[in-house]
């Protein structure tokens, strides 16, 4: 084999290596995507029985907005302060919910990943 074509095989091995890094998750990507998970668990345990918390469906409780729709009249991560403080001031019979730093962030994530 010639200099330039020893040159040519390893210029597509690196080729194929680059596309098959392109191809792989992140670390950074694995972790939002298991931070929007975690916040999918948190809405299913503590908000789909009155709200619809998914990308379609209707809301169980009828004044209860159906989370893919909040960013119509909320910027979405201004509520990241309301579910640490204490989040109250949904439909006039929800529960109170207070959520710590870590599971705020995820419900946010998932929020914003479910957006119309």
């Amino acid at each position: 084999m010639t200099r330039f074509g020893h040159l040519r095989q390893r210029l597509r091995q690196v080729a194929l290596l680059a596309a098959a890094l392109a191809m792989m998750p992140t670390t950074a990507m694995a972790q939002d995507l298991a931070n929007i998970a975690n916040g999918q668990r948190f809405l299913e345990a503590n908000c789909a029985r009155c709200h619809s918390i998914g990308r379609k469906g209707v809301s169980p409780h009828p004044q209860a907005p159906a989370f893919r729709t909040l960013s119509r009249n909320y910027p979405i991560a201004a509520l990241e302060e309301s579910l640490v403080e204490g989040l109250w001031t949904g439909h006039p019979d929800m529960p109170e919910f207070i959520f710590g730093p870590g599971q705020a962030q995820s419900i946010i994530a998932y929020i914003e990943s479910i957006q119309e």
